[in-house]
């Protein structure tokens, strides 16, 4: 039995050899978070630590990140296959540019709004396990943006959006528990019909890994007699994407369940979680399904310039900056999906550009305004005033976020704009690029009338709350975004290059496969 068994190549279906120590740098991100969660958990009744190692951890996923973007971008895409079996049987981690470049911008939005959450998370929301969520919500993320395969993609869906149900109710207030049942419900919806796709997917492809399907879907769509499987496969996924991302017509969990939590917990969704979405919807239907997205691409520029025009009305319309903020969210998601929609080289790298505009600029608002709230003791529009001559730093702070949400020089949310303007254009739809500015005016109009308002009159019920801005919990992680989203926008040179090697990466998926299945290999 013995000499059976020594006979077997395991070469033909197992890894034989030792991965390189830098290919663990794939995996390292997502399992410090899991790793740095089940700690937190053992030791849930030491909250005293909880921050310090929940806040040393994101630091230290920050520089993983950092260290994987330049692995990649300077060597190529990097796979590692678990459990020693060879793709697609084994599940792989594969990181490219792309996916890299969006863990590292949520590590760094993470990380600063942990340090604001120091201010913001009472003793009751330490002892209900806000890092140990946090943590385990930053695993999902950075799993989603890693994972090689894409039902690991769905159960990266699954844990960031289990421990964002825990977020979502920490401190069990009545209007928690509400806007978490309207963010449970359409997020279940939206999970199990990924999960019904993605059996239809295996059913069609006979495989699951990203770098196989790619390369197969060729051969499959020329087999394939009547295009309606492929065609029904990406109207499910787009459809399921744009619920994750809350893309018009289903957008309307977020503005009813993002306001509900702290602020914290409202910078982390909106900067993060509708992210995760777009990317998955860019993954798959510009890697993956290309000429499957370009057939659907009239159906997907109008859901965004609904998501657009909108998402811009319904932040005009609001008296509570917490759902206005919800709204300007969404419009950002209608911008991205133009960018899908058009599916050019320019306008993907547009969208990648604006998403990681988005992830910096959405948490940081998110932050202002909770600030604002925190100073004037209300969230309500009408109510607030005089922050100006109450704290000048922090005023000029908001300023330049709500300049770079508006997507006004010389802040970060310029170029991308820029970028799905050229693209609208260059395909001579000026529809779509008409949409763009129109809800950009709209959003500045919003935006502006929040800050004469807030900021420039005097406070119309006296002095509000004697409190400063200048704590460092609050200034520190402000001040770093505020800097970022202004560095980026006078110096976009490295941002512009790392989005269009992505979008480049995305169009062309050799280096990807070749990743996974080097020198073509094929178990």
């Amino acid at each position: 039995m013995a000499s059976s068994f020594a006979s077997i190549d395991l070469a033909a279906a197992m890894v034989t050899t030792a991965p390189a120590l830098s290919d663990w740098l794939v995996i390292l991100p997502t399992a410090l978070m899991i790793l740095t969660g089940a700690t937190l958990m053992m030791i849930r009744k030491s909250v005293r630590l909880h921050a310090v190692i929940a806040i040393t951890a994101l630091a230290l996923l920050v520089v993983l990140d950092a260290l994987l973007l330049w692995q990649v971008s300077t060597r190529g895409p990097v796979s590692m296959t678990m459990g020693g079996w060879l793709p697609p049987f084994g599940i792989s981690f594969t990181a490219d540019i792309f996916g890299a470049v969006m863990a590292l911008a949520a590590a760094i939005a993470a990380l600063l709004a942990a340090i604001y959450s120091l201010r913001d998370i009472d003793a009751s929301g330490l002892r209900h396990g806000f890092f140990a969520f946090l943590m385990l919500l930053m695993a999902g993320v950075s799993g989603a943006f890693l994972t090689g395969d894409i039902f690991n993609l769905y159960v990266w869906f699954e844990v960031l959006l289990i421990s964002s149900f825990g977020l979502l109710i920490l401190g069990s207030e009545p209007k928690q528990i509400e806007g978490a049942l309207k963010y449970a419900i359409l997020n279940l919806i939206g999970t199990t019909l990924f999960l019904i796709t993605v059996g239809y997917l295996y059913a069609i492809f006979g495989t699951l890994n990203m770098a196989d399907i790619a390369r197969k879907a060729g051969s499959i769509r020329g087999m394939t007699e009547d295009a309606a499987p492929l065609m029904t496969l990406t109207a499910l996924f787009v459809l399921a994407f744009c619920m994750k991302a809350a893309a018009f017509p289903v957008n309307f969990w977020l503005p009813a369940s993002y306001h509900t939590p702290r602020i914290t917990v409202s910078a982390l969704f909106g900067g993060l979680l509708t992210k995760v979405g777009i990317y998955a919807l860019i993954r798959v239907t510009i890697m993956l399904l290309p000429v499957e997205r370009e057939a659907l691409s009239l159906v997907i520029a109008t859901s965004a310039v609904l998501t657009m025009i909108l998402g811009a009305l319904g932040a005009l319309a609001q008296n509570d900056l917490r759902r206005m903020v919800g709204y300007v969210v969404i419009v950002g998601i209608g911008n991205m999906l133009a960018g899908v929609a058009i599916g050019s080289s320019v306008a993907v790298s547009g969208a990648i550009l604006y998403a990681l505009h988005s992830i910096v600029t959405m948490t940081a608002l998110y932050l202002v305004l909770g600030e604002a709230g925190r100073l004037t003791g209300t969230f309500e529009l009408s109510r607030l005033g005089g922050l100006w001559g109450r704290a000048p730093w922090f005023s000029a702070g908001s300023l330049a976020l709500v300049l770079a949400a508006s997507g006004l020089p010389p802040f970060s949310g310029l170029w991308p704009k820029i970028m799905l303007l050229k693209a609208s254009l260059d395909i001579g739809a000026w529809w779509l690029a008409a949409a763009i500015l129109v809800s950009a005016f709209l959003v500045t109009l919003a935006l502006a009338r929040v800050f004469l308002l807030a900021y420039w009159r005097p406070a119309p019920g006296g002095e509000g709350e004697a409190a400063t801005a200048t704590d460092w919990r609050t200034a520190l992680p402000i001040g770093a975004l505020a800097t970022l989203v202004l560095v980026f926008g006078l110096y976009p040179e490295p941002l512009l290059a790392l989005s269009q090697a992505a979008a480049d990466g995305l169009a062309d998926p050799s280096a990807y496969i070749r990743s996974v299945f080097p020198g073509g290999l094929v178990p």
